[in-house]
């Protein structure tokens, strides 16, 4: 989310379903498609998060040592300077009366060792485990209208997701528990289809921005800002980046420029 996965494209979500993920990133093969309709985010009257909040869980054994405690703390200090920036000045355009998209703020972070993770998690089962801590564990925040959970697996983890799963066709998502809990969920970029040609760090603080920027701006998915054929914000620019301080970040639609910024 190692070798290459099969060729196969990313298997699209049912007609109902929003598109809310990061899709496997395959290289051109040097066919030029016919030009499809021009991309227009609209929006459904849904909840923005207008000064998200971002809590950050990683889940399983090993966070607690290298090279993966390493990863963990380059996460956070990820989201402690990419929030409180340009990226998030990006997202004003998306302000809607009532609603106005600020910067946010990294509020802290936790390791869960139990329950224990196998080989395979479902969305269910995560949905389950956030609840769980958050009516349980007195040190998990409660959710809010602008708390974003973003949650990370470790290595050799498959995330079942909407019938299908992470390295086969995507490489990250987000959702919602009732319109009331906000989630991430980040795989660890262990095929070259989540790796987009860059390192490990690297792809995930692109998915990481792409799934940050589409929660911000279409929390409750297809309920924010939407396009019904293009998806969200970062749907639209999949897999082209840019660098905020140093870091590696997903472009995302600009509806005022008319392209990915």
């Amino acid at each position: 989310m190692a070798t290459r996965p099969q060729i196969l494209r990313p298997i699209s979500p049912a007609q109902t379903d929003p598109i809310r993920i990061v899709p496997l990133h395959f290289p051109s093969p040097g066919i030029t498609a016919a030009p499809a309709a021009a991309p227009q985010l609209t929006y459904r009257n849904g909840p923005l998060l207008t000064a998200v909040e971002v809590f950050t869980v990683f889940w399983g054994t090993g966070w607690d040592a290298a090279p993966m405690n390493a990863l963990m703390r380059d996460l956070n200090v990820f989201f402690d300077e990419i929030l409180d920036g340009v990226l998030m000045d990006q997202l004003a355009e998306y302000s809607v009366p009532g609603q106005t998209i600020g910067h946010g703020r990294h509020t802290g972070s936790t390791v869960l060792v139990a329950p224990a993770l196998g080989a395979s998690v479902t969305d269910r089962t995560i949905q389950h485990v956030l609840e769980q801590e958050i009516s349980t564990n007195s040190a998990f925040p409660q959710p809010n209208a602008n708390r974003l959970y973003f949650l990370y697996v470790p290595p050799n983890v498959r995330v079942v997701q909407g019938g299908s799963a992470s390295c086969q066709a995507f490489c990250g998502y987000h959702n919602d528990i009732n319109g009331q809990i906000f989630y991430a969920v980040m795989p660890y970029p262990g095929c070259s289809g989540c790796m987009g040609g860059l390192q490990q760090f690297e792809a995930l603080t692109s998915t990481s921005s792409h799934e940050l920027c589409e929660a911000i701006t279409d929390p409750i998915p297809g309920k924010g800002w939407y396009d019904d054929v293009h998806g969200e914000i970062g749907d639209i620019c999949a897999w082209k980046t840019k660098k905020i301080n140093n870091y590696v970040v997903q472009l995302e639609w600009s509806n005022a420029e008319n392209k990915c910024l």
